[in-house]
C-alpha cells in the first residue's frame, strides 16, 4: 500500500478570523480560516487550501495588485509572502510587533502595515522570475518609511489611485492624510471630528475628497478647500458633509468604499449590512445576514459581488447586490466535529458535530451542499449503508435518524422505551438492520430499518458500551465496552450468542478489517491489539502511548514526553486492503501502523497552530505569571470599549452554551476514515476537516531524463510512430488535452503493444486516463480495446498488487458496468422499436394487399424485363 499521503484540502470550516480579499479579476475570494487560507473560485465553484501554515490565526492578508504575491501575517506578527497561483511560501518575515493593518499601493511597488500607533511602508520583494539572479533573496523585506502619530491603534490603511498618498484611521478619533515620500508644501494632516474610533477611511475616485466613518456610525465626508474664517488664501481639509445611520444601539463593525461606483457597504454589530450610493448618501438595500456581528465586509472590482463574514457563525456570504442573489452561502460547524462518513462512491463527506448539524462536504469543490438540522443535541456518530443513499445518525438526543440522500429528507426515526442519549451506532452491510450504544446504559439495541420496530436489546456488558461495527459479511457484530471487553454477537443465528474477549483497559474504539478476519482495539492505556475473529485470540499487540503522545497544554505541570501514559487513540480505520490502519485520539499526530509487524510506518501532524491547546511541545516560562500562564488570563476588562468589557460567559462552561467559550479549544481527532477509492483518507480535527490524498507526483521517473520533453517533442515522437515515448512523455507533461491528443492518435492494432510497453509507475495512471476516456468519448470500441488490453498485459501485475490499484479497479468496474448497462438498454430499445415496425409493417402490408396489387405487379414486372434492379428501384423512389 501506498503511504506518501500528503495534505489536499480543509473542508468543514469557511472563515475564522482576519479580513477577506478578492483577486484582481473579482471572481476569487480569499479567506483566513484558523492558520491557513482558503481560496473559493466563485466561477467554477471550487475551492482548495493552501498548503503553508502559520504559527497562529491569520490576522490580515494582503493580495498583490498583479494577483500573484499573497502576503498573510499571523497575530504574532509573523509573516509569509507566497505565489499565489504555484501555492508556494517564498519568503518568511517577523514584525517587531502585532500588524492591525496592511495594504499593498495600487503600484504595487510597496505595501504599508500598520504596527500599533506607527506605520510601515515596505518595498514589496520581487519573486525570483523576476529578480536579477533568478532566485531567492537573503533579506528581501526592504523597510523604506516608518511614520508616526496617531495615539492610538491604527485600525485601517487606504492608498490614493496614483500611490502618492495614503489614509489611516485610528482608534484615537483620528483619520490622517499621508505622503509616500516628503512632498513639497504638504503637512500631514490629522483629519478630527468624530466622537468614536473611526472604523475606516477612503479616497474618492478622483482624489478630491475623503469619507471617513466612525463606530457610532457617523459619515463625515472632506473637502480641500478655503477655511471661511481665515481672510488669506489657505487650503485644508475641512468636513463638507455629515450623515447618520441612526441604527443605535447597534455600533459599526466593519465598512468598505468602492471609488469607480462610489458605493459604500456598512456591516454592523446586529447583523445587518447597509448599502448606499455616495455623495448623496442614497440608500439602496438593507438586509439582514445573522443576529450576531458582521467581521468584515469587502467589494471586488466590478462593484457587483460583496462578500461578508461572520467570526461567531463561521459564515461566509457573498452577495450580488444587483440581482439580490447569493453566489456564496457557506458556514461552518459551530462546534467541535465528533465523526465522519465516506459516502460509498468517495465523493462527499458527512460530517456530525455537537452543534446538532450533520453537513454534507462534496470532496472536489469544497463546499457545504446539504445541511441537516432536525437533530435537538450533539450528533455522536454517522455511518452510511454499503448500498443506496441512506446514512444513519446517532445523537444524545435520544434518537437514530436514517436520512435519504436523493431526496433529502429523514425518513426514518429509531428511539428506545427509555430516555438515552446515544453514543455509538453500526449498520449492517443489508441496511436492514441497525444498532446503536448509549454511554448511559450497558444494553445495545437492535432495529428494523423497514419498520421501525425495536427488534431486540442485547445484554451482556457491564459498563457503558463506547463502540459498535457490523463485520463487512455481515455474519456478527462487534462491541466495546467500558467494563474491559469486546464482545462478538452472532445475532442473525437461530440461537443468539456471544463471544467476549477480555483487555486489560477500557475500551475505546475499534474496527473490523475489511475481510471480516480481524479486529483492531484501541483502550484507554494505549494500547492497540489485533484478534482473530474466528478464533477469538489475540494475534498482535503494539504500545501507542509514546507515538500518540505529543504536544503540552498550557496547564499541565508535566513535559508532552512525561504524560505520555495519558494518551490513547479514540478512533481507528483500516485500509482498504486491510494491510494498514490508522488511530488517531486527543493529540496533534494522527498515526499509521502497518498491521502485520506493528510499524509506524508515518505519523501526520493536524496543527502546529498555538492558539490551540496541544501543540506546543515545550511551554516557555516568560509566558508564565504568579496567576498562571499569560495566554489563559481574561483580558477583556482592560478593553477600550464597554461592549469588549462586559463579560458574558457562564462561569466554568467549555461546550454547549449559547454563550462566548472561555475555555481554549484542545486540538484533537474525533474521526478519522480511509476513502473507499483507497486514494486518501480524512480527518476530523479541531480546525476541521483535513483531506489527504496520495502524493504520486514526487515518484522517480528515469524513462528517458537526456530528453527535452516539451509538448514539440511529444507531437513530433507522435508524429513518427513513437507511440509509446509519445505516451510517457504526456504523462511527464501532465497536460490533459495533450493525453487525449496521444491516447486517440495510437492506432488500434498497435494498442497491445505500447500498453505492453508502458512502465510500470504509470500504470494507474494510463488505468485512470482509459476510464476517464471510456466515459466521455464517443469512440466505445476504441476504449473497450485498450481496457482489453490492459487486463491481458497486467492483470497478474494488478491482481498482485490489488492494494495498490483498489481505486483504478473500481474504476474499471464502475464504467465496464455502467458501459453494459447502456448496450443493454439500447439493445432493449432497439428490439422493441424493430418488434413495432415490423408489426406496422405487416398491418399496413395486410390493409393495402388488395389496393396495391396491382401496382406491385406492375413493378415486379418493369425489373423482370429490364433486369437492372438498382436502376428500377431508383426510379421508382
Amino acid at each position: 500500500m501506498k503511504t506518501d499521503f500528503r495534505f489536499d484540502n480543509l473542508l468543514g470550516t469557511v472563515y475564522g478570523s482576519g479580513n477577506l480579499a478578492f483577486t484582481p479579476d473579482g471572481t476569487t475570494l480569499l479567506s483566513p480560516v484558523g492558520n491557513r487560507v482558503t481560496v473559493f473560485d466563485l466561477v467554477k465553484d471550487k475551492s482548495h487550501t493552501l498548503p503553508f501554515t502559520h504559527r497562529r490565526p491569520i490576522s490580515h492578508l494582503a493580495l498583490h495588485p498583479s494577483g500573484q504575491l499573497l502576503l498573510t501575517i499571523d497575530q504574532s506578527g509573523r509573516a509569509i509572502l507566497s505565489h499565489l497561483p504555484r501555492r508556494l511560501a517564498l519568503y518568511y518575515f517577523t514584525f517587531k510587533s502585532p500588524v492591525t493593518a496592511l495594504a499593498f499601493s495600487p503600484c504595487g511597488k510597496y505595501f504599508a502595515a500598520a504596527t500599533g500607533r506607527l506605520i510601515e511602508i515596505w518595498h514589496t520583494p520581487q519573486t525570483p522570475a523576476s529578480s536579477a539572479d533568478g532566485g531567492l533573496a537573503f533579506a528581501p523585506f526592504e523597510l523604506h518609511r516608518r511614520l508616526s502619530g496617531h495615539y492610538d491603534e491604527i485600525t485601517s490603511v487606504e492608498w490614493s489611485g496614483d500611490s502618492r498618498f495614503f489614509l489611516t484611521a485610528s482608534k484615537d478619533l483620528h483619520a490622517r492624510v499621508w505622503s509616500f515620500d516628503p512632498v513639497e508644501g504638504f503637512v500631514p494632516t490629522a483629519l478630527a471630528g468624530h466622537r468614536q474610533a473611526v472604523v475606516g477611511a477612503w479616497f474618492s475616485k478622483d482624489q478630491e475628497s475623503i469619507w471617513t466613518i466612525s463606530k457610532d456610525g457617523a459619515l463625515f465626508q472632506w473637502e480641500y478647500s478655503q477655511r471661511p474664517d481665515k481672510e488669506e488664501e489657505e487650503l485644508q481639509w475641512r468636513v463638507f458633509a455629515r450623515h447618520y445611520f441612526k441604527q443605535t444601539p447597534a455600533y459599526v463593525s466593519c465598512a468598505a468604499f468602492h471609488p469607480e461606483s462610489n458605493l459604500l457597504v456598512t456591516g454592523f454589530s446586529t447583523g445587518i449590512f447597509m448599502i448606499h450610493e455616495l455623495p448623496d448618501f442614497t440608500e439602496l438595500q438593507t438586509l439582514s445576514v445573522s443576529q450576531t456581528n458582521v467581521s468584515q465586509v469587502i467589494i471586488n472590482s466590478a462593484g457587483n459581488w460583496l462578500a461578508l463574514s461572520s467570526a461567531k457563525l463561521s459564515q461566509l456570504l457573498v452577495w450580488d447586490w444587483q440581482s439580490e442573489s447569493y453566489i456564496l452561502k457557506q458556514q461552518s460547524h459551530h462546534d467541535s466535529l465528533n465523526a465522519l462518513a465516506y459516502t460509498p462512491d468517495a465523493q462527499r463527506i458527512v460530517t456530525c458535530a455537537d452543534d446538532g448539524k450533520i453537513k454534507l462536504w462534496d470532496v472536489r469543490s469544497g463546499f457545504c451542499s446539504v445541511t441537516f438540522t432536525e437533530h435537538s443535541s450533539g450528533v455522536t456518530a454517522c455511518e452510511f449503508a454499503k448500498r443506496g443513499n441512506i446514512l444513519f445518525t446517532a445523537s444524545l438526543d435520544g434518537s437514530v435518524r436514517a436520512w435519504d440522500l436523493l431526496r433529502y429528507r429523514n425518513f426514518r426515526t429509531f428511539t428506545a422505551p427509555a430516555k438515552l442519549g446515544f453514543s455509538c451506532l453500526a449498520v449492517d452491510p443489508s441496511g436492514e438492520v441497525v444498532a446503536a450504544g448509549s454511554h448511559d446504559t450497558d444494553t445495545i439495541h437492535i432495529w428494523s430499518v423497514q419498520t421501525g420496530q425495536l427488534l431486540d436489546q442485547l445484554a451482556g456488558h457491564e459498563g457503558p458500551i463506547s463502540c459498535l461495527a457490523f463485520t463487512p459479511d455481515g455474519t456478527s457484530l462487534i462491541s466495546g465496552s467500558w467494563d474491559n471487553t469486546v464482545r462478538i454477537w452472532s445475532i442473525f443465528a437461530r440461537q443468539q450468542s456471544s463471544e467476549p474477549l477480555t483487555l486489560q483497559a477500557n475500551v475505546l474504539s475499534l474496527a473490523v478489517r475489511p475481510d471480516s478476519k480481524q479486529i483492531a482495539v484501541a483502550t484507554l492505556d494505549g494500547q492497540l491489539s489485533f484478534w482473530s475473529i474466528a478464533e477469538g485470540a489475540q494475534i498482535n499487540v503494539l504500545d501507542g502511548r509514546r507515538d500518540v503522545s505529543g504536544g503540552r497544554k498550557l496547564g499541565d505541570r508535566r513535559t508532552a514526553a512525561n504524560v505520555a501514559d495519558t494518551k490513547a487513540f479514540d478512533t481507528l480505520a483500516y485500509s482498504a486492503d486491510g494491510t494498514c490502519i490508522l488511530a488517531a485520539g486527543k493529540s496533534k499526530y494522527i498515526c499509521l501502523y502497518e498491521c502485520t509487524s506493528g510499524v509506524l510506518l508515518k505519523k501526520f501532524t493536524v496543527s502546529v497552530n498555538l492558539a490551540l491547546d496541544g501543540t506546543q511541545e515545550f511551554l516557555s516560562s516568560r509566558n508564565l505569571t504568579d496567576a498562571g500562564p499569560v495566554d489563559i488570563l481574561d483580558d477583556a476588562g482592560d478593553a477600550s470599549d464597554l461592549e469588549d468589557r462586559i463579560d458574558r460567559t457562564l462561569p466554568g462552561a467549555t461546550r454547549g452554551d449559547a454563550s462566548v467559550r472561555r475555555a481554549r479549544p484542545e486540538i484533537r481527532v474525533a474521526g478519522v476514515q480511509f476513502a473507499p477509492s483507497g486514494r486518501g483518507f480524512c480527518a476530523a480535527s479541531t480546525e476541521g476537516l483535513l483531506v489527504y490524498d496520495l502524493d504520486v507526483g514526487q515518484r522517480f521517473d528515469p524513462f528517458e531524463l537526456d530528453v527535452d520533453v516539451t509538448p514539440a517533442t511529444t507531437h513530433a515522437a507522435l508524429a513518427s510512430g513513437d507511440y509509446l515515448r509519445a505516451l510517457v512523455m504526456a504523462f511527464r507533461l501532465n497536460e490533459a488535452p495533450l493525453l487525449t491528443t496521444v491516447y486517440e492518435a495510437i492506432p488500434a492494432p498497435d494498442i497491445p503493444l505500447v500498453v505492453r510497453g508502458v512502465p510500470d509507475i504509470y500504470l494507474a495512471r494510463l488505468l485512470r486516463l482509459v476510464v476517464k476516456q471510456t466515459e466521455s468519448s464517443p469512440h466505445l470500441e476504441f476504449c473497450l480495446r485498450w481496457l482489453e488490453a490492459l487486463m491481458t498485459s497486467w492483470g497478474r501485475t494488478i491482481r498482485q498488487r490489488k492494494g495498490e490499484f483498489a481505486a483504478e479497479i473500481r474504476a474499471v468496474t464502475r464504467v465496464v458496468q455502467s458501459v453494459e448497462r447502456e448496450l443493454r438498454r439500447l439493445g432493449e430499445g432497439n428490439g422493441y422499436m424493430v418488434d413495432y415496425l415490423l408489426k406496422q409493417t405487416s398491418a399496413d402490408a395486410t390493409d393495402g394487399a388488395e389496393n396495391g396489387s396491382n401496382d406491385v405487379n406492375g413493378l415486379n414486372e418493369a425489373m423482370d424485363e429490364d433486369g437492372d434492379d438498382e436502376g428500377e428501384w431508383e426510379g421508382a423512389d
